[in-house]
């Protein structure tokens, strides 16, 4: 079951900033990253933050979360992990469809964007099967080369 998470609640920003931990720090030895800047979070950082966070419940257990920013050029999808007890059971292509089917309700929204490192084949892999397409690279002040793929919303 996808449901919106309450980020704000000291409970469910803890539930969120476990299973953000535990699938970043898998991330980032499979790229190679020591300084991998989405492990840097804490707890208050997503109680504060403006986006949207959406989470799969597999049972009781918060098991995937996407976290999803809406501005004037489009979707944003700024985070999407899975606790790793439930890889590999379809929880990111779940949130995927349900992240781009909101994004087609909303009628300004015609874009959804993602960023990942140019080296997490599996996740670039995974975003051109749900349509998404590269369309530039950049490497940031902390190094890890990164590529930046958009996808169209239109109905």
């Amino acid at each position: 079951m996808i449901t919106k998470l309450d980020n704000a609640n000291d409970f469910v920003a803890k539930q969120i900033y476990i299973t953000l931990q535990r699938s970043y720090k898998i991330e980032a030895e499979l790229i190679g990253a020591l300084n991998f800047p989405p492990l840097s979070r804490t707890v208050t950082d997503i109680q504060n933050s403006p986006t949207l966070f959406y989470g799969f419940y597999d049972d009781t257990q918060l098991a995937g979360v996407i976290e999803l920013a809406i501005g004037n050029e489009g979707l944003e999808i700024n985070s999407l992990v899975v606790y790793p007890d439930h890889f590999r059971k379809g929880i990111v292509d779940k949130l995927i469809r349900y992240a781009l089917s909101e994004c087609v309700i909303c009628a300004a929204i015609t874009t959804a964007i993602v960023e990942t490192a140019v080296v997490n084949e599996p996740a670039i892999k995974l975003y051109k099967k749900h349509g998404f397409v590269e369309f530039k690279r950049w490497t940031p002040e902390h190094g890890i080369e990164k590529l930046a793929m958009v996808k169209s919303c239109d109905v």
